[in-house]
């Protein structure tokens, strides 16, 4: 009886016999569906028609090489490459993400963004994919990102900064007890935890693309203690930062 490796192995020996970017075709064909892939750049490296006629060119060819802020205006690149960072350092998809794209005449709308890290032959990450697509969801259920909006952002701008929940209240418009219920519901942690992941994520890519010291590091995304530091960064990374850093670190 043919057991789950042979048939593993089977599946990957029919995979080889393909041709490069086979699979690509598939989002040729669905044109609501923008697609793309990244190098640990940030330069796309593939991407699909609609993906490249949504940022003013007409064809794969004129994007390939690009980055975001090549093509989107300041802001909106740099949230893209704040997604991008996290992929990369986590090593962990980032799905369903609501976020502004620009359509066809360069107006931003709503969009839902998906993006998962690639690996090499060796298992390191050497870029991303994703896919964006309009989102056509109600006013309700866009309406918790919306509301939530100004303390995300204001958690992205002041992350070495110290956790203040009445601060990020009082932007949402809510009471302190409202804010973190909904915070929580909306982003699936408390606000001191994703504080913590986003502090992680900007600190992995500084282990990976710099020779800063670690504790260099930590101190500057915001932990005032090493040891807190590198306890919260074993958690969310599943290592310490000196061996994060040894297996990234050649990818430089």
């Amino acid at each position: 009886m043919e057991t789950t490796s042979d048939r593993g192995r089977r599946a990957e020996a029919w995979t080889r016999r393909l041709p490069p970017g086979q699979f690509r075709l598939l989002f040729e064909h669905l044109a609501s569906t923008l697609f793309f892939a990244k190098d640990l750049e940030g330069r796309i490296m593939c991407a699909n028609t609609a993906f490249a006629r949504r940022c003013g060119f007409s064809s794969e060819a004129e994007v390939v090489g690009l980055a975001d802020e090549d093509i989107f205006a300041p802001a909106l690149a740099e949230r893209y490459r704040e997604g991008d960072r996290r992929v990369l350092a986590t090593g962990q998809p980032l799905l369903g993400l609501i976020e502004l794209f620009p359509n066809e005449l360069g107006q931003p709308e709503w969009c839902e963004t998906n993006k998962l890290p690639l690996h090499d032959r060796d298992g390191k990450i050497c870029g991303l994919c994703g896919t964006v697509k309009s989102y056509e969801g109600t006013r309700d259920a866009l309406q918790p990102y919306l509301e939530l909006a100004p303390a995300a952002d204001y958690l992205k701008a002041h992350y070495t900064e110290r956790l203040d929940v009445a601060k990020l209240a009082q932007l949402s418009q809510l009471s302190v007890r409202q804010f973190e219920r909904k915070f929580r519901q909306t982003f699936q942690v408390s606000p001191r935890s994703y504080l913590i992941r986003l502090r992680v994520a900007i600190a992995a890519e500084l282990l990976r693309t710099t020779g800063r010291r670690p504790t260099e590091i930590a101190l500057e995304v915001g932990f005032y203690d090493h040891s807190d530091f590198s306890r919260q960064f074993h958690r969310a990374m599943g290592m310490p930062p000196t061996a994060y850093r040894r297996l990234h670190h050649a990818a430089v």
